[in-house]
Formats: C-alpha cells, sequence, structure tokens
C-alpha cells in the first residue's frame, strides 16, 4: 500500500510544500484553519480534513508546519490534535521554527504513544519553499530520520540530521541569528553608500562576488534595491525565532549582544506597522536613523 502523508498548516510555507508532494506523487491528506487555504491544495489533488486529529488518523507520516511553538504544541498535543489521531509508530516530522525545549516536550508526550518525531525546522524562506531548495535541520533518531528522509527532500534541496530532538531547533536558532545580522550588516552598508553619495548598486556588484558576498546578500540586496519588501519571510516570524533565540541564550547563560540589538531594531518596525514586511525591511530602521532612502543611482 502506498504510504499516506498527512499536512497541518498550510501557509506561506506549507502550501507551496505540500503542492510539491503532490507533484512528487505522493497521497497527502490536509488540515489548515485558513479554509481557502485548505481549499486550494484539495483543488490539486489532496484530501482535505476537518481537524488534525483526522489528518493522524488517515496518515503513516504528518508533517505539521506552524507559526510557534504555541501552534506546534496545541496542533499535536491538543484537542482534535496529531496525537488523538495518530497510530502507534506513525512519524510525525514537525517543521516548524519553534523553541528547541519546546519540541522536547512534545516528543517526549508522543513516546508515551509509540508515535516517533523529528523537529526539522527549514531555512529559504517562500522562494525555497516554491522551488523545493529548502535547508531542512533535522533533530532526531538516525533511524527515524533514514525513514523520512525521502520525504524530506522532496520539500528540500539539502536535509542534515544535526543531532537528538531538538537539535534542529538549535541549528535554525543559529541560523536565523546569522541571517538577521547579515540583514542588519547589509543595511548599514547600503545606507553608508547612499549617504556618501556613491551608487549602492554598485557597490553590491563590487562586493558580492568577495568575501562580503552571501546568499542572504543575493537574495535581499536587489530587494533593498528594488524597494521591494513584500513578505518572503515576515518581520514577524524573524521576530519570533529571535525570541526563541534570546530565550535559550537566557537558559543557556550566554550573552548575544548583537542578536539582542537586531531584535530590537525588528521590534521597534513592528510598531512601526512592518509586521507583515519582509524582515529586508530592517533597512528601514537604519534608513530612519540616517534620514536617507537607499535608491539604485545613488
Amino acid at each position: 500500500m502506498a504510504e499516506r502523508i498527512g499536512f497541518v498548516g498550510l501557509g506561506i510555507m506549507g502550501k507551496p510544500m505540500a503542492k510539491n508532494l503532490l507533484k512528487a506523487g505522493y497521497s497527502l491528506t490536509v488540515y489548515d484553519i485558513v479554509g481557502a487555504n485548505l481549499e486550494e491544495v484539495v483543488t490539486e489533488g489532496a484530501t482535505g480534513a476537518s481537524s488534525s486529529r483526522e489528518v493522524a488518523a488517515n496518515s503513516d507520516k504528518i508533517i505539521t508546519m506552524l507559526p510557534d511553538s504555541a501552534d506546534s504544541e496545541a496542533a499535536i498535543l491538543g484537542p482534535s490534535g496529531v496525537l488523538e489521531g495518530a497510530s502507534s509508530g506513525a512519524i510525525i516530522v514537525d517543521m516548524s521554527s519553534i523553541a528547541p525545549s519546546v519540541s522536547q516536550k512534545i516528543a517526549a508526550e508522543c513516546a508515551k504513544q509509540s508515535v516517533d518525531m523529528l523537529d526539522a525546522p527549514v531555512s529559504g524562506g517562500e522562494p525555497g519553499a516554491i522551488n523545493a531548495t529548502l535547508s531542512v535541520m533535522v533533530g532526531g533518531n538516525q533511524e527515524i530520520f533514514d525513514k523520512c528522509y525521502d520525504l524530506m527532500k522532496t520539500v528540500g534541496g539539502n536535509v542534515v540530521l544535526t543531532g537528538d530532538i531538538g537539535a534542529g531547533g538549535v541549528t535554525k536558532l543559529a541560523n536565523q541569528i546569522i541571517v538577521a545580522l547579515n540583514i542588519e550588516a547589509l543595511s548599514e552598508a547600503m545606507v553608508l553608500a547612499q549617504k556618501a553619495g556613491v551608487d549602492p548598486e554598485k557597490v553590491f556588484n563590487a562586493i558580492r562576488g568577495g568575501l562580503a558576498g552571501s546568499a542572504v546578500m543575493e537574495a535581499k540586496g536587489p530587494m533593498m534595491l528594488d524597494r521591494n519588501f513584500q513578505a518572503g519571510f515576515r518581520m514577524r516570524l524573524h521576530q519570533k525565532d529571535l525570541r526563541n533565540v534570546l530565550q535559550t541564550a537566557q537558559e543557556l547563560n550566554i550573552p548575544l549582544p548583537a542578536t539582542a540589538l537586531v531584535q530590537q531594531m525588528i521590534g521597534a518596525l513592528i510598531n512601526d506597522g512592518e509586521s507583515e514586511s519582509d524582515h529586508s525591511a530592517i533597512l528601514h530602521f537604519i534608513e530612519g536613523m540616517a534620514k536617507t532612502e537607499v535608491k539604485r543611482g545613488g
């Protein structure tokens, strides 16, 4: 019998991921609290469900892709949640970006019912989800990872087991530190060029091939130059990730001063109405302090 896959959470990331699973030929049962998202994926060949529990009852492996720790905990452990419908031997692959400690808590509850779990957050934003090029950072048992590798590889270009449950989340938090600080540094560089009367686009092209070049620069530099801040990854979600970073750092008693500073910048921008903007709009904070606006041609 063909393997049955469930998918809970069809938002900006989950929806294109589910569509890629359908394109690859997987039998998919899906659920989302937003009816329009659910209907769109059903139209492309998935079977719709009325709850996370119903998804799990009809699936051997269940992917969850949800905004935050509380959402994952509710969808998996709560009333009408995945665990209520999952059979012994089922596998939950939580691809949400949540606090590592919460992943460990959920996995412990799942184990009581002989349900296995991987925490497998992703990086790459909406473009990566659409193009199935996401980086997947996985925590869990090697045997369970091996059983789910092909499934995860269908939505990701790079799938790596980094350790036990929670390790995937720690890896994602490390990733989000680097992304946030790269965007902030790029913002400062672009504003410096603009204020000095040098074309920011020429500066970008000059430095992109050197040591300062990065995937973040390639993705976000053109957006800044085009003044295009339509969300590929929403500001509020990066704020959530940095909140989880700093919470974890506090638990470990380690200082992360630059991360804390960028989180403060993001908080100020959200107060200014940038919650749904792409995180490249961190540029607006630096522009505001410098009283300038980055644009092509200087």
